[in-house]
């Protein structure tokens, strides 16, 4: 069985300084053996990662949007940011990715796509995020279940981890996959488990996004 944190970031998200080897330490520590390493605008850590990691890495990637963000799996480009919903889907059914939605009714400035723009694509949507340990309030978990059930979606969960100490926080039990289908038919089996992470994690990733605005200026 696998323990599959499916949401977590490196350094090479804005708001994020997590190290590769750092993240390949913590999880071989905590027994995770599966991680979608999904930054923001970008999959490099993810491929870099993938190279290194003794254990299954999905190349992912949070695309920002018009209306909120949209996240791909199995990925082997970026596909920019700042695009329509659409153009993001698109992007990702190009490389023969799925479409998921991460945090979908965080409405905090989390970037949260919301239950009127899910209905209008739900025949692309593989998967949506149902638990995301960073959520500020249990009720966007809640929703997010309660839309999956509704509408037969398959449900995934991670820490959203943008600290090394958060890696873990939550994931899935999940049957062991080598395809893409393999994945789809493990997730539907899958259990999930953690707990949600202290709000004063926040402040690591507010923190990170002044380093590197601070940084790109000098």
């Amino acid at each position: 069985m696998l323990k599959a944190d499916l949401h977590i970031h490196t350094e090479y998200s804005y708001d994020c300084h997590n190290r590769l080897e750092d993240i390949v330490k913590r999880c071989q520590e905590i027994g995770i053996n599966c991680l979608n390493v999904c930054d923001h605008d970008s999959v490099e850590g993810a491929l870099r990662l993938k190279e290194m990691a003794p254990f299954e890495v999905i190349v992912g990637e949070e695309i920002l949007t018009d209306h909120g963000e949209i996240m791909g799996l199995f990925l082997t480009e970026r596909v920019p940011s700042h695009c329509t919903v659409t153009q993001a889907i698109e992007g990702i059914r190009e490389q023969g990715g799925l479409v998921s939605v991460p945090h979908p009714f965080d409405n905090m400035a989390r970037c949260g796509l919301g239950a009127d723009v899910m209905l209008e694509i739900l025949r692309e949507l593989d998967l949506i995020e149902v638990f995301n340990a960073r959520s500020p309030r249990t009720e966007y978990s809640q929703k997010s279940q309660e839309f999956a059930r509704r509408y037969g979606l398959l449900g995934s969960a991670g820490s959203d981890a943008h600290t090394i100490g958060e890696i873990g926080n939550a994931y899935l039990q999940m049957p062991e996959f080598t395809t893409k289908a393999e994945f789809l038919n493990s997730l539907r089996k899958g259990e999930i488990q953690g707990q949600r992470a202290s709000y004063l994690v926040h402040f690591a990733s507010t923190w990170s996004k002044v380093k590197s605005r601070w940084s790109k200026s000098t």
